[in-house]
């Protein structure tokens, strides 16, 4: 019997020093995500010292892309309007999707002006359907405001000549004399460049690159093969020297300057691209939350084996989607700066991590890899003439009359054996007659759709049709058909809109907002922290440090997805940090309850948490349905106040419940918590 209850005490040990150090292996990797959040938050910290380890020791650092918090127009500056659509001619039961039509018009106006992460909402209110469009960083919109003030324009065109008809021979003798003048002027520059004069100074004087100034006419990464690249290899120009002749390309006569060869590589990658609202020639329609949960979701799910598959799915991408987001053989210079940054960390026959650029988030998969010479030039773009020069060139679209005021509607329909949805289009009597007509001659050819300006769809004709009903079909997803006929909408409906307000922020008053921010929610942060230690002391500072992850937690978040932070959205992440503290103190309280009905420390720890949570949960339950109410019932600021505070609450839930706990048995010993002048715990001995 004794030795049974000695063996029994030996394994209760061991099982307890077992969970002891699972426990200590937990608080030190909640350390680390601490650590981790703390240089993904600043990376201009970490960079700062990368740059300070590589330059005196041996180790090689990798730098972190310093890209700033996305910030709201009352941070940076910019400018918010507020429209007003007339909807008095839309019938009631048609004017939401009306106002989502107009809202969809303005969007890609607004984004054809280059406006950084614009942000356009729809509000109804009675009788009254707004559109607040917000600019932020932009403070002159005046052409942007003129176009988004006109009606939507639906155009139906079909395939034009470039030209109407053969040039004359008179127009023929004109080009001729044109073009013997350019390059007259070119070879005229050539020589002073090959005589001395400062290329720099000529370039300035000469080139009509747009870029030309900006760039001072440099081209790098380019692979042997091109027309310029040629002709500095044909003529044996040596590096600093200037090409001993005129080189015509499709942008004109170049004057080159040869800067140099470098080694680089070229790279077999295939691609998924998921994008989202804002990027460059998106039209997924996805939300920028939306677009990074759906590529990494895909991280995780992708393999070698099923990334062709997945690209054909998912790939927004229509040039490599259908190739299975194969890209072939990529050169230096090919992609954008991050793709191509990306793409050489990746090691061949290995996925990448998610990589942002200007299109969307990227997953490369690195195929191959193959050495090659990559040159760089210096040059001067000078005109040559083209025949567009003397006969004006003609539209590859040209006008029809049929046009957005004969159709009556668009609508989404589905195939009743496929099931596959499709845009069905409704025009008037005079409508359905030109379409008939169109169609009728047209059979093989593509019909195109305008939406101010801009091809919305392009079909093929395959028989024509008449009666005034059409079918729109294809390969498309229901999101896409909803998106076409949500546009078609807007171009057919007379929905005119009128500016009623327009409000600047200065990007000086917008600084002030923004560090007066900044200062108020780090003094807060700092009085907390003094209030937990004097008030709770050693449970306090414990409470504290799952405080910081808290914090460092928020802003990793706010980076990762995109949140725009504003004033409001500033004050939900304090109102939060108010209702993590007040967690923290309900356990502590609650450890203190149960020390005073006799209990030992590490039952009082453990009931502590447990009695607190019913309280904690509740409180942060209800905090949340009142969030998502604000968040889906308002717009604007009031939105980014109710995602902030709702992020913040799930954040302080795991902070408190299950951080603080850990760090509560793992940073101190027992015997610590045990000294009442420390922790504030009064315990009775037994």
């Amino acid at each position: 019997m004794q030795t049974w209850k000695l063996k029994t005490r030996q394994t209760a040990s061991f099982a307890k020093s077992k969970r002891r150090w699972k426990t200590r292996v937990f608080g030190i990797v909640l350390i680390l995500v601490t650590l981790g959040s703390m240089v993904y938050d600043f990376p201009a910290v970490w960079n700062r010292g990368a740059d300070f380890v590589n330059a005196k020791t041996p180790i090689a650092l990798s730098k972190l892309d310093e890209k700033a918090f996305r910030l709201g127009l009352d941070l940076q500056g910019g400018t918010h309007l507020v429209y007003d659509a007339d909807m008095k001619d839309i019938p009631e039961r048609e004017r939401a999707v009306a106002l989502e039509g107009v809202r969809d018009v303005i969007e890609r106006r607004v984004n054809a002006f280059g406006v950084s992460e614009p942000v356009v909402q729809t509000t109804v209110t009675g009788n009254a359907y707004r559109i607040i469009v917000e600019l932020a960083g932009v403070l002159d919109v005046s052409e942007a405001i003129k176009q988004i003030g006109e009606t939507p324009v639906l155009e139906f065109k079909e395939p034009g000549a470039e030209l109407d008809r053969e040039p004359t021979v008179e127009e023929k003798k004109q080009l001729e004399e044109k073009q013997k003048e350019h390059r007259a002027a070119a070879a005229n520059v050539l020589a002073q460049a090959r005589s001395g004069a400062d290329f720099k100074t000529l370039l300035e004087a000469n080139t009509i690159d747009p870029n030309g100034a900006a760039t001072e006419g440099k081209l790098e990464n380019l692979i042997a093969g091109t027309p310029l690249m040629q002709a500095i290899l044909n003529s044996w120009t040596r590096v600093g020297s200037i090409v001993p002749k005129v080189v015509e390309d499709e942008n004109g006569l170049n004057i080159i300057k040869y800067l140099g060869v470098s080694d680089s590589e070229e790279m077999q990658l295939s691609h998924i691209l998921v994008c989202s609202e804002g990027k460059t020639g998106c039209t997924s329609g996805m939300t920028q939350l939306d677009a990074t949960t759906l590529v990494n979701r895909l991280k995780n799910e992708t393999t070698l084996q099923n990334f062709a598959d997945t690209a054909k799915q998912y790939s927004i991408d229509g040039g490599s989607a259908e190739k299975g987001g194969d890209l072939g053989w990529v050169s230096p210079g090919q992609t954008v700066a991050p793709f191509e940054q990306a793409a050489k960390r990746t090691a061949i026959g290995t996925i990448s991590d998610v990589v942002e650029s200007d299109f969307g988030y990227h997953l490369i998969y690195k195929r191959a890899s193959r050495p090659v010479k990559v040159y760089s030039l210096q040059r001067i773009v000078m005109p040559l003439a083209d025949i567009f020069d003397i006969v004006p060139p003609a539209s590859p679209w040209k006008n029809t009359e049929l046009s957005g005021k004969h159709l009556k509607r668009s609508a989404v329909q589905f195939d009743p054996q496929s099931g596959a949805p499709y845009v069905s289009l409704n025009f008037n009597d005079d409508g359905g007659k030109l379409f008939g007509e169109l169609t009728s001659r047209l059979v093989g050819k593509q019909v195109a759709i305008f939406l101010d300006g801009n091809v919305i769809s392009a079909p093929t004709v395959q028989d024509a049709i008449y009666g005034g009903q059409a079918q729109i079909t294809g390969d498309f997803t229901l999101e896409e058909v909803k998106l076409l006929v949500q546009r078609l909408n807007a171009g057919a409906l007379p929905v005119p809109v009128k500016l009623l307000s327009q409000q600047t922020v200065g990007p000086t008053l917008g600084k002030v907002s923004m560090d007066a921010s900044i200062r108020a929610a780090f003094v807060g942060f700092v009085l907390i922290i003094a209030f937990m230690i004097l008030a709770y002391r050693l449970p306090g500072l414990i409470a504290v440090l799952a405080l910081v992850l808290y914090a460092f937690l928020n802003l990793a978040i706010y980076r990762m997805f995109g949140v725009t932070i504003t004033l409001a959205a500033i004050a939900g992440f304090v109102l939060s940090l108010g209702m993590a503290v007040d967690a923290n103190v309900l356990i502590i309280e609650r450890m203190k309850e149960e020390l005073a009905s006799g209990r030992d420390l590490p039952s009082a720890i453990v009931q502590g948490f447990a009695r607190a949570w019913s309280a904690i949960r509740d409180g942060n339950v209800t905090t949340l349905v009142s969030a998502t109410v604000l968040y889906f019932l308002s717009s604007s600021f009031v939105r980014g106040f109710a995602l902030t505070l709702s992020i913040g609450v799930v954040v302080s839930l795991f902070t408190a419940i299950v951080v603080a706990r850990l760090y509560m048995q793992t940073l101190f010993p027992p015997s610590v918590l045990r000294l009442p002048w420390l922790s504030g715990f009064r315990i009775h001995k037994s």
